[in-house]
């Protein structure tokens, strides 16, 4: 900021920043004092509402560097050479807590990343597990309600929580990922990324493969037991954007390796289980990850509110080459993600800083609203005209997908191996004997706050399928907790 005389926001000199013009001497204030009213009316209104999920976060400017030649799979043009960069902006964050919330909480972390390419901005909204809870959008809203604070109570309880994801099955696998070591992260800068949902790349020969992402932290993973969290929430409620922000400060630039699997899309429809189900991973030897890139988170912002609680993410903001997926999660927040943003930040919140494209120009046909900026001026506003304005490119981003059937509210479709506890099941098998120990403690501790015993049975009966050990020792853990 220029150095000169303090203003009004209209630009007009202020002669006292001190003192309230009043009626006489220690009277009452005049209402013609119009820096006060300016001063107070812009207090009132300089926080806009929070998100609904992922209220929480902190976030950080870098560069995404690509250091594989993957144009057999994509034609977006910032993944077009080896060695190309490009701006990027990743904001990470809670799901559950509110906008003061601890940091040092168990959660998913959300892991949304905007990349500032020279084709229009493209978002990559995704968190710190490879599934997610559900597989419906639907179920979405209803299951947000079991995560936030009870509307007669005031706060998050858990025979909500635990009613739910015990008559949500396809849950289990996430809830195994989130009461597991990887629950609690130690910090934002030693945590993978992932994109979670399948995308569609397709090159420029107009074949298609389906694409998982996958952002491995270059810091090593490191995460927080129960005990410690608890003591690190209620000592640094900041923590985790304290950490990230002091990282950059001294030059500790936190990074990712970033890689994705790719599956032809001929083989989507004979996998052995779906591949749009957001329950489920891809397993590594079926499709190897694929080295292609580099993240380097390297400049904080200057301002949080500005930059991060105003920055929005769809996944509905693609570039050509890359596109969505029959994923039914996904789907959902293409629509979901863009509404929110028009209802909280306002149906401009794409000509801020932060959130318009940075190697481009955004060129359309969309005029006023809440703080329009008249950046159009007096050019048309209709398309096709004859005075030079914007034009289609007749060329889709993404390649179509074929599709039959009737309407109608359809169940996922049932592959060989689609099954709800499967996954679950192998990743605690995969887990060595002391990190079983702490994910069924971590469990028993939550699910003993439930009041009800056939709710605490139905989610214990969720992991019994998932493990017969799993669930044994689960119940036997719960019972001695409960009495």
């Amino acid at each position: 900021m220029t150095q000169g005389p303090l203003t009004t926001e209209a630009g007009a000199p202020v002669a006292d920043n001190q003192n309230s013009e009043t009626a006489g001497v220690g009277g009452p204030v005049l209402v013609q004092d119009q820096l006060l009213l300016e001063k107070l009316a812009h207090f009132n209104r300089e926080r806009i509402p929070e998100r609904v999920v992922h209220a929480r976060g902190a976030g950080a400017y870098g560069t995404f560097t690509v250091t594989a030649d993957v144009t057999q799979y994509t034609r977006a043009k910032f993944l077009s050479e080896v060695g190309k960069q490009t701006e990027t902006f990743l904001r990470f964050s809670t799901v559950a807590g509110n906008l003061g919330a601890a940091d040092a909480v168990r959660d998913p972390r959300g892991f949304a990343l905007k990349f500032y390419t020279e084709e229009g901005n493209y978002d990559l909204v995704g968190n710190n597990t490879p599934v997610f809870f559900i597989r419906d959008a639907i179920k979405f809203p209803d299951f947000i309600h079991t995560q936030k604070r009870d509307p007669y109570t005031g706060s998050q309880e858990a025979d909500n929580v635990f009613d739910f994801w015990g008559l949500s099955p396809e849950s289990t696998h996430q809830v195994t990922w989130l009461f597991g070591d990887r629950g609690i992260p130690a910090s934002y800068r030693h945590m993978d990324g992932f994109g979670s949902h399948t995308y569609q790349w397709n090159n420029e020969a107009g074949e298609v493969f389906w694409v998982k992402y996958h952002f491995k932290t270059d810091q090593g993973i490191k995460n927080l037991t129960a005990e410690e969290a608890e003591i690190l929430a209620g000592k640094d409620p900041d923590s985790h954007q304290r950490d990230l922000r002091e990282a950059i400060e001294r030059g500790d630039f936190p990074s990712w390796t970033v890689y994705v699997q790719v599956m032809p899309a001929a083989e989507a429809a004979t996998y052995r289980f779906n591949p749009f189900d957001l329950t489920k991973v891809w397993p590594h030897a079926d499709y190897p990850l694929i080295e292609f890139g580099k993240l380097e988170l390297n400049r904080n912002p200057e301002n949080i509110f500005a930059e991060v609680e105003q920055s929005i993410f769809s996944p509905a903001h693609f570039v050509p080459g890359i596109g969505p997926s029959p994923d039914k999660m996904l789907q959902g927040r293409l629509f979901a993600y863009g509404d929110a943003h028009r209802y909280r930040v306002g149906i401009n919140a794409d000509h801020l800083p932060v959130n318009r494209p940075h190697a481009t120009e955004a060129r359309t046909h969309s005029r006023d609203g809440y703080l329009y900026d008249g950046r159009h001026k007096g050019a048309k506003n209709y398309e096709p005209n004859s005075f030079g304005g914007p034009f289609q490119t007749d060329r889709s981003p993404w390649r179509p997908v074929p599709v039959s059937g009737v309407t109608g509210e359809s169940v996922t479709p049932v592959h060989a191996e689609d099954n709800d506890f499967v996954q679950a099941g192998n990743l605690y098998r995969l887990m060595s004997e002391d990190e079983k120990e702490r994910l069924v403690t971590n469990l028993a501790n939550a699910i003993s706050g439930v009041t009800r015993d056939d709710i605490a049975d139905r989610a214990i009966n969720n992991f019994r399928q998932a493990d017969e050990d799993f669930g044994k020792r689960l119940e036997a853990a719960v019972q001695a907790l409960r009495g």
